[in-house]
């Protein structure tokens, strides 16, 4: 079938060997219903020229793409869930369908699956996806792009025609086969599951593939040298994924250590919420019970996860010098989070100190007020060149309060980004787009009752005029 000639197919994972996956078949649907094709993203690995036809062979019945695997690739890990250390996880309703590279940039990136049927990893599960499933992880990520976080790119949802009994939804329910676009499938997970069966050659190979594919940069002919390079450089990666989602006001949900993968991308969306406002307790999972994954406890989540990764490599390298590197995960937290505040408000630095106090002040505000966490920072976007538009806002009584006065204070060393787009259409509303719980019940309840896709569709197109106005569309 046609692809594009600019795509560039790839098998690189398979190189690893069996040890590291399992060769699968996809599950064979009755139906074939096209929901979502991300094009933007079509173009970025060359799969744009498809027809609606040939995108449903490839991405609803699994047809190889030409160059790339000629089978799935189900990947093998292990994980600590809730940590509790898991060892029968694995892609149990997912594979490993097909890499390109990126026509931009030259990276690598997988297309791989959710819902696409049962693999030896199913554990008696039916390896199916909802499609109210599917429609929160098109929505999770648009939402997640547009806000500037790196996450992994919803690429197809094609609902598939059976019917699904689950717990947590009224049941019978629709189904759905997502296909997402991703940097890297390699968790922290994978190293574990290694380190489990006690296979350090595997360690070793995974770990050179990994820093010969995706950070090159970081090569060390001494191997102790590249495994201590290769922790810092992911704890910087997923310091950097922490920091945007904190400015996104994003809860992930499920923080296990085979949600994380090693290249700092956000993936893998099931019960994740926005906040309303600013509460560190807040928890995406009603079966998140203590809180382990609140909102404000997702570094130290992560820190925790990049221990298990610490103690992966110490077949390869001396813990203290490991545990060097995980002492970089902090500073690289302490830098990421302004920085990716101050993207969210279109500011430019004023140094290291200056925007240290308006992130604090910001953040006391927040949590004394509760002030509507995306209002705030869609009214102040651009700092005081937008304080006409505040006074307009919805939120203008939370602004009066004495509370804001240190952040006032701190925005008058500020000055609008050169990006900051103050003059865009998006910023003349009256409020922004949100994609609070309610945002995604309201989306969901027409295509439940009627089959109706029209808010679907608009919520798309508003989430592009909001990634317009940011300057986050990458595609």
């Amino acid at each position: 079938m046609p692809v594009s000639a600019t795509a560039r197919p790839s098998t690189r994972h398979e190189s690893l060997g069996s040890d590291f996956y399992d060769v699968v078949s996809p599950a064979a649907f009755p139906q074939h219903l096209l929901r979502y094709r991300n094009q933007g993203w079509a173009a970025r690995v060359g799969l744009d020229t498809l027809t609606d036809e040939e995108w449903v062979a490839h991405f609803g019945r699994f047809e190889p793409l030409p160059g790339s695997l000629g089978s799935p690739l189900a990947l093998r890990y292990h994980g600590h869930q809730f940590r509790t250390y898991n060892p029968h996880l694995g892609d149990g309703r997912g594979f490993l369908f097909a890499q390109l590279h990126d026509v931009a940039d030259g990276r690598l990136l997988d297309l791989g699956t959710k819902g696409s049927g049962q693999t030896p990893w199913s554990r008696h599960a039916d390896g199916r996806l909802t499609l109210k499933g599917g429609v929160r992880e098109v929505l999770a990520t648009e939402m997640l792009e547009a806000l500037g976080v790196e996450t992994s790119k919803s690429f197809s949802l094609i609902e598939t025609g059976e019917e699904l009994e689950r717990g947590d939804e009224p049941s019978p329910t629709r189904s759905s086969v997502l296909v997402r676009l991703s940097h890297s499938h390699i968790r922290i997970g994978s190293f574990q599951r290694f380190l489990f069966l006690d296979e350090p050659e595997n360690i070793r190979k995974l770990l050179d593939h990994t820093v010969r594919t995706y950070m090159p940069q970081i090569w060390r002919d001494d191997e102790p040298a590249r495994a201590v390079a290769f922790l810092e450089e992911v704890s910087g990666r997923v310091a950097r994924m922490g920091a945007q989602w904190m400015a996104a006001g994003f809860v992930h949900g499920v923080l296990n250590t085979d949600n994380i993968n090693v290249t700092g991308e956000s993936f893998d969306y099931g019960p994740w919420r926005f906040i309303p406002a600013y509460d560190p307790a807040f928890t995406a999972a009603y079966f998140d019970e203590t809180g382990l994954y609140a909102f404000g406890r997702q570094p130290d989540a992560l820190l925790w996860n990049l221990f298990r990764l610490a103690e992966c490599l110490l077949p390869l390298a001396p813990q203290a010098e490991l545990e060097h590197a995980l002492k970089s995960f902090e500073p690289a937290l302490h830098r990421e989070f302004p920085a990716a505040l101050l993207r969210r408000l279109g500011l430019a630095s004023a140094g290291f100190e200056r925007d240290g106090l308006l992130v604090r002040a910001l953040w006391t505000f927040l949590n004394e007020s509760k002030a509507p966490f995306e209002q705030t920072l869609f009214d102040w976007r651009g700092g005081l060149a937008s304080e006409k538009r505040a006074a307009q806002s919805p939120s203008a009584p939370y602004y009066a309060l004495p509370a804001f006065r240190s952040v006032y204070t701190a925005l008058e060393g500020f000055e609008p980004a050169t990006d900051a787009r103050l003059d865009h259409p998006y910023f003349g509303r009256t409020s922004p787009y949100t994609m609070l719980i309610e945002d995604v019940e309201a989306t969901w309840a027409p295509i439940a009752d009627r089959d109706d896709w029209t808010i679907f569709n608009a919520k798309l197109a508003d989430i592009a005029v909001m990634a317009d106005a940011y300057g986050t569309r990458t595609v």
